[in-house]
């Protein structure tokens, strides 16, 4: 090959390279879109709404809450991976739409590690397990025993197939030797409003979601997912607590972007992250809710993400669970 050849080539190689380098410079000029594939009034809207002024403001652009539920996640999670790769349109990744909607569902259209670039983490946050305060069982090990002396009878309310609110269920029935009967729900607010109606039994849950049920003695707590008692709900014990090391489990969630979004853009938006989850006001609300932040980006969250997938992709496969 001539050398004009070569530096012909090696230009027309470069040209895509150069053009992203170039709309990276001008990002963001206009709103940036923020894909939670969730309802509103749970906690993913919650917290996306919190770092989305902050996060907005860094940036010097409106970050846009576009809540697109349905599937577990599933649905607004591959519009996310669809979406032109230019910075204007993120997604609000989970524990359930990247690490174990992929093993659930048969039909999910999108490789979470191959269609996204994982920006920054989001939070960090343990569940809670409560029940119906009419229920005969006050402690994890009533539960238990219950469970065992009625196997499949005590239902569970959850968010969503392939949600945190339904993998802690399922890994806890491993861990416990019992048999739940699964209620999902299109999010947490449906799902608790018949939990607190006595249509269903128990749920595992977050504080943000529960909290005012367990303030007005509608649902009664018995126990953190965390491996130690939650500074905002002292006197609820650990799951570990109850003899369940094994069912230990912080759900998490992070930014992701689609994959071909320019590493100047990546680099940027993780900026505007870390700056908005350390601003005071921030995680002060977060440890309200139960949450704390997971401040990783880069190849450490790559490799936290990846972690997780393989974890959450045994632990499907050990309890059987399906989705359609």
């Amino acid at each position: 090959m001539s050398g004009i050849a070569r530096r012909a080539v090696l230009g027309a190689a470069l040209v895509p390279v150069l053009a992203r380098r170039a709309a990276a410079q001008g990002w963001p000029a206009r709103p940036i879109t923020w894909i939670v594939p969730f309802t509103p009034g749970g906690i993913t809207d919650t917290s996306s709404r919190l770092v989305a002024q902050p996060l907005g403001a860094e940036l010097g652009q409106q970050v846009v809450i576009d809540n697109r539920p349905g599937a577990g996640g599933a649905i607004g999670t591959e519009a996310a991976a669809r979406a032109a790769a230019d910075g204007y349109t993120i997604l609000y990744g989970t524990q359930g739409t990247i690490a174990t909607n992929p093993v659930l569902y048969r039909s999910v259209r999108y490789d979470a590690l191959r269609d996204f670039i994982p920006v920054h983490g989001l939070t960090q946050t343990p569940l809670l397990l409560v029940c119906n305060p009419d229920r005969p069982f006050r402690t994890v090990q009533e539960l238990v025993a219950h469970a065992k002396a009625h196997p499949g009878e005590v239902t569970y309310s959850s968010s969503g197939i392939g949600t945190g609110t339904h993998m802690a269920a399922e890994l806890f029935q491993l861990e416990a030797g019992v048999q739940f009967t699964h209620v999902p729900y299109q999010g947490s607010a449906p799902a608790l409003n018949d939990l607190v109606g006595g249509r269903t039994d128990i749920m595992f849950d977050y504080l943000v979601s529960t909290r005012a049920f367990l303030e007005a003695r509608r649902l009664r707590p018995l126990a953190t997912t965390a491996a130690a008692r939650m500074p905002a709900l002292p006197d609820v014990p650990s799951i570990g607590e109850a003899g369940l090391d094994g069912a230990v489990t912080t759900s998490w969630s992070a930014i992701m972007a689609p994959a071909a979004t320019p590493a100047p853009i990546v680099a940027r938006l993780a900026e505007g992250l870390t700056t908005a989850l350390s601003e005071p006001r921030v995680a002060q609300t977060l440890s309200g809710t139960g949450s704390t932040p997971l401040m990783l980006s880069g190849e450490p969250l790559r490799s936290y993400v990846e972690r997780e997938v393989n974890r959450w992709r045994g632990i499907v496969e050990r309890s059987g669970a399906r989705a359609g």
